[in-house]
């Protein structure tokens, strides 16, 4: 739950793992013990095995008011699957509704003027402070809000504020603040034994925060937090969905697959509050970086959407993350392996100072000065290393 910054995933990684989160024995006991055979550009229904359209997707969802679909931030593959779906459902005439990991519910008042048609697409990017609330290049994600904008399509932030799920992480539920612990919801499952396995699974033995030396206080506080997470984004979908839609209006929830997964995240703890049908729909790429398809357990997703496999990003990301801001600073606390960060020489415990001469006082302004990068262009920052101010250039050169 660490402060992640410019593609450096913890939660919904890209890489391969000793123990692949897709080909877990768990979720459904129907289907855990089954796999699915994937197929680009072909959905998967895992309980029926049938290989369907979007358009059949659609239609498939007609009984489903809470669908969950799933996203790795920086793959356009996934994007594009989020907004054919959302596009499905309009045609085939249902109310649609779309909730976002990207904004925190605090920020409901600019998806409001987004959705009415008030801002221009700059305006809203500046006043919703896009770069700050979510970090991610804008457009891989445009299309999915132009389009909702244009077809009159609500969109809700379901995110928590920051702040909320890190209190857990430090602390636990038993020492927070009376002020912290009000901002928390009342039911939050933490009792599952596959969603712990799962969990695990999703870092990578290179990780450097693997799970592998923690203390059980240490994993229980990240899990906590993790489910704490995935509650109030569940919960915050289920709310606007019952206070703003009808019986017939479905709320399509785009998170990253790693809140999705075999309905042991968001999907189990909306539960909590919703007893109407919710089904999840997660993209995967039809082969890893080796050129392997992947094995995929049926019980993963009730629909599962091949993709083509990407050898990079649309757009450049550095590599590194970040820790909690200290004396308007952010120190590194991981970077990538064969990374650009790495090439370019960021090591952990460096204090970011300036990107191509623009202090870094504030992640915003990293993540709004890398939305102008691409890919061939180079930055040169500035970085505090112990009493030292070292120069380090990056150059934005993909590996295939």
């Amino acid at each position: 739950m660490k402060r992640l910054l410019l593609g450096l995933a913890v939660a919904c990684p890209l890489a391969a793992y000793a123990q692949e989160p897709s080909n877990l024995p768990i979720g459904d006991p129907l289907r855990k013990d089954k796999t699915v055979e994937l197929v680009l550009d072909g959905i998967n229904d895992a309980a029926t095995g049938d290989l369907i359209t979007p358009k059949d997707l659609a239609a498939r969802l007609a009984g489903v008011r809470l669908v969950f679909v799933g996203e790795s931030h920086t793959s356009i593959e996934y994007h594009n699957v989020q907004r054919r779906l959302i596009e499905e459902l309009t045609a085939a005439g249902r109310k649609v509704f779309v909730g976002l990991e990207m904004y925190p519910y605090t920020e409901q008042a600019w998806l409001d003027k987004w959705s009415s048609g008030e801002l221009s697409e700059d305006a809203f990017l500046k006043d919703s402070r896009w770069y700050k609330n979510w970090g991610y290049h804008w457009l891989y994600y445009r299309d999915i809000f132009t389009f909702s904008r244009d077809h009159k399509i609500r969109m809700f932030g379901v995110n928590t504020p920051r702040e909320v799920v890190a209190a857990v992480r430090k602390k636990g539920f038993a020492n927070l603040t009376p002020e912290e612990a009000a901002r928390i919801l009342s039911k939050i499952d933490t009792d599952s034994a596959e969603h712990k396995r799962l969990f695990k699974a999703y870092f990578s033995p290179e990780d450097s925060l693997h799970t592998t030396g923690m203390t059980d206080e240490q994993f229980n506080a990240m899990y906590n937090a993790q489910a704490t997470w995935d509650a109030t984004m569940g919960y915050n979908a289920v709310q606007a969905l019952q206070k703003f839609g009808d019986k017939d209006t479905i709320m399509v929830v785009l998170i990253g697959s790693g809140h999705v997964a075999y309905g042991l995240g968001a999907e189990r703890q909306a539960k909590l509050w919703f007893d109407g049908n919710i089904a999840s729909v997660i993209p995967m790429a039809t082969a890893n970086d080796k050129g392997e398809k992947p094995v995929v357990r049926a019980s993963y997703a009730n629909f599962i959407w091949g993709v083509a496999p990407e050898k990079a990003s649309l757009f450049p990301t550095l590599g590194f993350s970040t820790g909690q801001k200290k004396d308007d600073a952010y120190p590194i606390i991981a970077v990538q392996p064969d990374s650009i960060a790495a090439k370019a020489g960021f090591k952990v415990g460096d204090i970011l100072v300036s990107m191509d001469g623009v202090a870094l006082t504030e992640s915003e302004t990293t993540n709004r000065l890398m939305s102008e990068k691409r890919w061939g262009d180079a930055a040169e920052f500035k970085v505090k290393r112990g009493d030292e101010e070292v120069t380090l250039k990056a150059y934005f050169r993909r590996t295939l």
